[in-house]
């Protein structure tokens, strides 16, 4: 049986206190806390930190315990780029919040940088017209996993932009990608530029 991979996830003492407040005033049962990237912007990794209630884990997800006993559900996919981060707790006026010290860069593989970029370059100006925007989640072998946001989640178009826009501009530029799986929540899209008509 092979063991999940274990990040180093570290708090200070103010994020520890803060937090463990936080659940402890929960009203109900917390099994952890779930740390993910959203997103790279600015030459840097964008983070969230949630709050898990028990039973509403995610089955994939690895999970540490901290050495402060808080434990964190990472995203499998994600482990290696937070491995080695600090989660601060900033007590500034009207600025208050957590802040994540992440010293992993923004893709260790070539290729996931390469992907991006297209996106950068290529599919996001054209897609943004409709407010939508399409980001690279990472690579697992030969497959990139990808995310839409804004217009283009729960757009009814989507299939169309994966097949004829994203893919073949990916396949074209990174020919050692030969899928890509969108991971988009579209059931969720608050406001998709394009809705099929409801019967």
């Amino acid at each position: 049986m092979t063991q999940d991979p274990q990040p180093a996830i570290a708090f200070t003492s103010d994020a520890t206190s803060k937090l463990l407040e936080v659940i402890e005033g929960h009203p109900n049962a917390v099994a952890g806390l779930r740390l993910q990237i959203t997103g790279r912007a600015e030459g840097a990794l964008q983070h969230v930190l949630s709050m898990v209630e028990d039973g509403a884990q995610v089955e994939d997800d690895v999970f540490i315990k901290t050495d402060d006993g808080i434990g964190v559900f990472v995203e499998r996919r994600n482990v290696r780029y937070l491995d080695g981060i600090e989660i601060h707790f900033e007590d500034k006026p009207g600025q208050s919040g957590l802040e994540f010290r992440n010293p992993n860069p923004l893709w260790f593989d070539e290729r996931e940088a390469a992907v991006q970029l297209v996106f950068d370059e290529q599919i996001n100006p054209a897609i943004a017209a409709h407010g939508g925007v399409v980001s690279l989640l990472g690579i697992e072998d030969s497959t990139a996993f990808v995310e839409f946001g804004g217009g283009c989640q729960g757009c009814g178009m989507i299939a169309v932009t994966l097949k004829q826009g994203v893919e073949t501009a990916v396949f074209e530029q990174v020919p050692s990608i030969d899928r890509i799986i969108d991971s988009t929540d579209h059931d969720s899209g608050e406001n998709p530029f394009y809705a099929p008509a409801k019967k």
